[in-house]
């Protein structure tokens, strides 16, 4: 009696590198159970997908439909949180590893696979998103990553020894001409990296974008939306210039992108730094992404306690760091979870935005659980009503107090000069 193949699931896109590692860990001796995750991949053919990798030697191949998921448990979780990496990056892949590690590991339990595998490179950041997740998710799990493999490096040296294997093994390959750069794309973003993109000075190619309209052709008129938010989740999005109104979470995305996306928003070059110690240069586009953001930015200004909002920054920060190294399923990511969600309890309102070539600009917001006080605000009142006693006076003691240890430093350096 033979024993049976060690089962493995194979994160698998269809595409040159992935095809040609289904039919490598066929040979070597696996059960390979191809998954496709949909993440909002832009006119995929997911059937074509499933035919072409039974063909290349899967046993089976799963299609899980994540939009939803990716768009409630994870970009809004995002949205709620106001992440941001180095400043500038939404966090595009990045958000979408755990949400398809985490169905990687209920498939593999379902199938009985004591094995995932991937197709990530040995350089980049996403071989370490999906093993930590996965492992975090099942700590038996063990991976098998083709391009950290001695002898597969070996044989497949570059494409020419990709598209050999694929001749040899009557694998099916694009015809249509390679770009000259990676695409990754889900429903929150699309970015374009490698290829002539390495190349910090080399622009990037107006044809490449496929999800935002070029600022400089973007519509000539603005357009105004308003988003309103429960407990920091966007919960519905109007269109002040046409009427529509949208409130189901991923059809409400969706929108965000396609109105955004119209008028040019959300582009951006960067050159970022990869958790392996790598620095990379990437293009990215994420419309809907941005504005949202930009919206619940802005409410929490009129909803938030200035304190709990300067350290909700800092945890903002820290969720970021944590998602782009891949460790979603850390404990401490639970705490900062937990805790931005505390932080949202009234962050709730509607905030009102234009769209015009490029740009998003805050026009207006109202919220019940405002913080804000005109009268207590008011340059033309003294106070701010019998609740508040605000008296300008007392800003007397108020800076003399937080002054002292300005003038303490400031002697100490007369001292010394």
């Amino acid at each position: 009696m033979t024993a049976s193949k060690p089962k493995v699931l194979l994160a698998y896109s269809g595409g040159l590198d992935t095809s040609v590692i289904l039919k490598w860990l066929s040979e070597k001796g696996y059960d390979v159970v191809a998954f496709c995750a949909n993440v909002g991949q832009h006119e995929e053919d997911f059937s074509a997908i499933q035919a072409k990798a039974v063909s290349c030697g899967a046993s089976k191949c799963i299609v899980s439909d994540l939009r939803k998921d990716f768009v409630d448990n994870y970009v809004f979780e995002a949205i709620k949180t106001n992440a941001i990496y180095e400043g500038r990056y939404l966090l595009g892949t990045s958000i979408a590893r755990p949400c398809i590690a985490k169905e990687m590991i209920r498939i593999a339990n379902e199938e009985g696979c004591s094995y995932i595998a991937h197709g990530a490179t040995g350089k980049g950041n996403d071989q370490v998103r999906f093993e930590m997740c996965c492992q975090a998710l099942s700590p038996t799990i063990q991976c098998v990553a083709p391009w950290r493999d001695a002898e597969f490096i070996e044989s497949f040296k570059g494409r020419s020894d990709l598209l050999a294997y694929c001749t040899k093994h009557s694998i099916p390959v694009d015809a249509k001409p390679k770009a000259n750069y990676s695409i990754d794309e889900n429903l929150f973003h699309t970015s374009y990296e490698s290829g002539m993109l390495e190349d910090a000075m080399c622009g990037p190619d107006e044809s490449m974008f496929k999800m935002t309209t070029s600022p400089k052709t973007a519509p000539d008129a603005g357009e105004i939306v308003e988003i309103e938010f429960v407990q920091g989740i966007p919960t519905k999005i109007t269109n002040k210039t046409d009427g529509t109104e949208i409130t189901d979470s991923l059809e409400l995305f969706l929108y965000c992108n396609k109105i955004a996306g119209k008028h040019g928003v959300g582009r951006i070059d960067i050159v970022e730094n990869r958790f392996v110690g790598i620095k990379s240069r990437g293009v990215y586009e994420t419309p809907g992404g941005t504005l949202l953001r930009a919206a619940h930015m802005d409410l929490e200004g009129i909803t938030m306690d200035r304190e709990v909002k300067r350290i909700t920054e800092g945890l903002s920060a820290e969720f970021a760091r944590l998602c782009y190294n891949g460790f979603w399923f850390a404990p401490e990511m639970e705490l900062i979870r937990h805790s931005i969600t505390f932080s949202q309890r009234d962050v709730t309102g509607l905030v009102k935005l234009e769209l015009y070539k490029g740009n998003v600009t805050v026009m207006g917001r109202s919220s019940p659980k405002a913080l804000y006080n005109a009268d207590l605000a008011s340059m033309d009142q003294e106070g701010g009503g019998e609740a508040f006693d605000y008296n300008p006076a007392d800003a007397n003691g108020f800076i003399r107090i937080n002054a002292v240890r300005l003038k303490t430093y400031a002697a100490l350096r007369a001292k010394d000069a």
